[in-house]
Order: structure tokens, then C-alpha cells, then sequence
């Protein structure tokens, strides 16, 4: 059984990445985790200093608060009616990201998806600020999915890596998971200047071949091209529709997105995208 954990802010954004997920493992026996953080008003004022629980103010919040899950958990049982799958709501006074890394250390949560859109909604940011958040602290495979992106199985996935990573099972399972459910081949693309592969390298390639062995893969290997070159070119010439990384730290994921700022970064991302911790 999976277990999916579904953040919502009970927005387009956060729907449409409710129905990816629905979709993607509609086959698969699921309990879904449908999560709406709150804070009372009161608590955004910080020089307030009082208890907002002598007012009532976080009773009502969060009366709103499970008031919209029970309607969304009608709703997708209404739109979706899947026996496989069942749903419990949790509605926690709490901010996201903290609410999501307490439920993964506590719950078998096997993926988060989720929206990328900021609170700006501005087009050339790449991902909402919660969505970064959760790339950097949170210790469970991430799926982001673009504002507006309408499900499609994943046929071919695009896993960009330089090599480096000493691949372990809690790597590659969450690829593999999502593999098996199509019948879909893994593009694992390599970006260099040219230079040849160390021994390690080398070794952890092999690896990779192991653990895609029973898999449609293929390699690719492109020189002259920095990471986000590679992927764009890549997208051009193939029709991807699921972006895999792994959060490596000293990787190049890690000079990707948190040392640029997000709306800096090269290429813009249009199709869902897995990021798997490198440490569980």
C-alpha cells in the first residue's frame, strides 16, 4: 500500500496537483493524506501578544479549516469513487513545511505531491517559495507539478545525474515505484565538459544499470552543456514528461536551485518533477 500525502491550500493549483496524484496511482491501493495548515490571523501579527484562544479565533480557523477538507474529500470521492484508495484529512495549526516533516517522520509516507505555484503567481518564478522549502527540509520523495499541468501517464522520464551519488534502494525505489505502474522508459542523462568518467563515477553508473536492468532505459551523454542545457535540449528533441532529480548536497541539484535564485534559474520547468532526498 502507498501512502500519499496531499498539502492543500484548497486552491486551483493545489487541485490540480490532487488529481495528478489521484490519477497517477489510481490503480494502486492508497490511504491519502489530504493537509490543510493553518494559522490563526492573530498569530501573523507579531508584536500581538496575546492568546488567541481566548477569543476563539483559533476554534474558527480551524472550524473553516475542516469544514473545506470535508467538502474536498466529497468532492474527490464524487469526482474519483475509488475503492482502492482511502482518504483521511488533517488539518494542523501549524505552518507547511514544519506540519509536512512532522507527518513524514511520524506516518510510511511513500510521496508528497504537489502545486509549484508562489504566492506571487508571477510566471517567471519557477516554484513557490513552499515548494523549495520542502525540496531543502523535507526527507520524502517531492512531486511538484506545474500550475495548470494536466495528467498524462509518465512515458518517458528524463534523470539527469553526474554520477556522484553512491545509489542506494531509498534512490531508486521511488522511480522504480512509478515506472511500474506504465510502461515507461528512463532517459539517465550525464552533462559534462567532456571529461571522462572518474572510477567512481564509473562504478556508480553501474549501479544505475543494475538497478534498471529489468526497465526500459537508456543512457545519454552530452558534452559541452551545463545541467540546465542539457535537460532543456533534451525536452526539445524528446517528448518527457516527468523530471527526476536526486537532492544531493555538493551536487549540481543543489547549485541548481538553491544557489541561484529560483527566478534566475535557465530553463523553465512545464512537467511534473521528482525530487528524492538523498537522505531518508
Amino acid at each position: 500500500m502507498k501512502n500519499i500525502l496531499l498539502p492543500t491550500d484548497f486552491s486551483e493549483n493545489s487541485w490540480n496537483a490532487i488529481v495528478y496524484a489521484l490519477k497517477l496511482f489510481k490503480n494502486e491501493t492508497c490511504k491519502i493524506y489530504l493537509l490543510n495548515t493553518y494559522t490563526p490571523v492573530i498569530y501573523h501579527v507579531e508584536y500581538v501578544l496575546i492568546d488567541p484562544a481566548q477569543y476563539g479565533l483559533g476554534d474558527a480557523v480551524r472550524e473553516t479549516s475542516l469544514k473545506n477538507l470535508d467538502h474536498l474529500e466529497t468532492r474527490i470521492k464524487k469526482e474519483f469513487n475509488n475503492p482502492k484508495h482511502t482518504i483521511e484529512s488533517i488539518a494542523a495549526f501549524n505552518n507547511l513545511i514544519s506540519e509536512i516533516v512532522d507527518i513524514v517522520e511520524a506516518k510510511p509516507i511513500d510521496f508528497i505531491v504537489m502545486g509549484t505555484k508562489g504566492a506571487t503567481g508571477l510566471a517567471e518564478v519557477l516554484f513557490g517559495s513552499n515548494t523549495v522549502h520542502a525540496f531543502k527540509n523535507v526527507k520524502c520523495p517531492i512531486i511538484a507539478i506545474p500550475d495548470g499541468f494536466g495528467f498524462e501517464k509518465p512515458h518517458e522520464v528524463l534523470f539527469p545525474t553526474d554520477y556522484e551519488i553512491d545509489y542506494q534502494d531509498h534512490h531508486i525505489n521511488p522511480i522504480l515505484d512509478i515506472i511500474s505502474l506504465y510502461n515507461t522508459r528512463v532517459n539517465i542523462l550525464h552533462a559534462s565538459y567532456g571529461y571522462d568518467l572518474s572510477e567512481a563515477q564509473e562504478k556508480n553508473k553501474k549501479i544505475l544499470e543494475h538497478y534498471f536492468k529489468k526497465s526500459a532505459h537508456l543512457f545519454h551523454s552530452v558534452s559541452n552543456q551545463t545541467v540546465e542545457e542539457g535537460i532543456t535540449n533534451f525536452q526539445l528533441k524528446s517528448r518527457v514528461n516527468l523530471l527526476v532529480m536526486i537532492n544531493n548536497k555538493h551536487s549540481f541539484f543543489e547549485n541548481l536551485f538553491f544557489k541561484n535564485t529560483i527566478n534566475q534559474i535557465g530553463f523553465h520547468l512545464n512537467i511534473p518533477f521528482l525530487v528524492i532526498p538523498s537522505k531518508t
